[in-house]
């Protein structure tokens, strides 16, 4: 027990005495061996709703089809994802990706066949399903992995930051792409380059064996950690916080596409909805570099304030400009929420279900946003133009009322990360 503490507290007392930032993090040995691929393998997680929209409403020539087969996509990857978190805690996430990749890839190109051969829509939603199960949950994995390779150090912050970072820039190039190939190449072309990018970067990724998160001998944990992170009440208040998030993705993406429909200049729309995605970006990279003193509980508590702020002044703006500069603020406080979010994680979830507890966000975010969608569409549809901003006004104020009501929830005890497990904290799986 004594050597074990020997070899490790080094490592940790070396990173805890240089002030954490990117730099930093770059440079811990093994990261890139996992990043590059892991950013590979989770580029066509982002290029799938778009891909499905352009070929389902090429071939019925219907939006309102096109957006029902995503949706169906969307929930079905919400639901099935924490159990994909779950199995990849118990056995391995090789052993989760290497069948996974292969039925996705296989569900999608099923998919794209029905489409292209005008199957009815009750087909599409059959072949919807397993495609949005299947969805690799490449994100999560990566945020495990550097859990396991930084394990105590004050970068784990900074790493938090970082994946919030790069999952904003994979939902900037993923659409894009996509969008390219699906009206310049064939209208297929989206998912089956979806199809092929998730098989060869999930195939890399799952390649990377050094960096995986350990299980212990069987497949399994030490016996009382088959636990799911579902029973966790922090994590069950950070499922609402993640809900309101998706809502205020699901509400801005219907709402300034209405906008600026209804000004006459749908080509704003990306320049928008791009203004918003800056500032989530921006204020990523900000709170990465910062060594944080505040608890992340209190942060949240904060951050989350001022999104529910932001969000709820949308309905207002009625200029370019207006939006533009609240879209901005708004993008700039979701990244802190998520981030501390997800550094939250990992003193309230024991290491055996980590993986699980960021398919649960994930998966939050997912069906907020397709609920959001959906309900913002009709309120547009049926009310006056800019209801649909009305979503991100609920849905943040809702889950902030669930937050304060619930913060004591989110308390970390003193020595809850390791409670004398002994080797158990060691063995397992994945952290935040």
């Amino acid at each position: 027990m004594g050597s074990a503490v020997t070899t490790t507290d080094p490592a940790k007392t070396s990173t805890a005495s240089s002030r954490p930032g990117y730099g930093q993090l770059l440079r811990t040995r093994g990261a890139w061996t996992f990043l590059l691929p892991g950013f590979a393998a989770r580029q066509p997680f982002a290029m799938l709703t778009i891909s499905i929209v352009l070929l389902v409403q090429h071939t019925t020539g219907s939006y309102g089809a096109a957006g029902a087969t995503a949706a169906v996509t969307g929930v079905a990857m919400a639901l099935f994802a924490p159990y994909s978190g779950r199995l990849a805690d118990r056995h391995g996430q090789r052993a989760v990706l290497l069948p996974g990749v292969l039925v996705h890839a296989l569900a999608g190109l099923t998919l794209t066949g029905l489409a292209l051969a005008h199957a009815p829509l009750w087909a599409l939603f059959v072949a919807a399903v397993p495609t949005g199960a299947s969805v690799p949950q490449i994100g999560p994995m990566v945020r495990a992995r550097w859990g396991v390779t930084l394990k105590d150090s004050p970068l784990m912050t900074t790493a938090a930051a970082f994946e919030s970072v790069t999952d904003e820039l994979t939902f900037v190039f993923g659409p894009l792409l996509a969008t390219a190939l699906c009206t310049a190449v064939d209208p297929a072309a989206g998912l089956f380059t979806e199809a092929a990018l998730t098989l060869v970067g999930g195939l890399l990724f799952a390649a990377q064996k050094s960096t995986q998160p350990a299980v212990t001998a069987g497949g399994g944990h030490a016996r009382g950690e088959h636990v799911s992170a579902l029973g966790v009440p922090g994590v069950r208040v950070l499922i609402a916080v993640f809900l309101g998030i998706g809502s205020v993705f699901g509400g801005m993406q219907v709402s300034l596409a209405a906008f600026t429909e209804s000004i006459g200049e749908p080509g704003l729309n990306g320049v928008l909805y791009g203004t918003f995605a800056a500032g989530n970006m921006l204020s990523g990279v900000v709170c990465g570099a910062i060594a944080w003193k505040a608890a992340p509980q209190r942060r949240l508590l904060i951050g989350y304030t001022a999104l529910a702020l932001t969000a709820s002044a949308l309905w207002t703006a009625h200029s370019v400009l207006l939006l533009a500069a609240l879209g901005l603020l708004v993008g700039m406080c979701i990244a802190p929420a998520l981030i501390t979010g997800y550094t939250l994680v990992e003193g309230l979830v024991p290491a055996g279900a980590r993986t699980e507890a960021f398919t649960w966000l994930t998966g939050a975010v997912a069906l907020g946003q397709a609920a959001a969608v959906t309900v913002a569409g009709q309120l547009e549809d049926h009310l006056w133009g800019g209801a649909g901003f009305l979503v991100p006004l609920t849905g943040t104020v809702l889950a902030l009322v669930a937050l304060v009501a619930l913060r004591s929830r989110l308390a970390v005890r003193a020595g809850s990360r390791t409670v004398a497990r002994g080797v158990g904290h060691r063995a397992p799986v994945a952290v935040d």
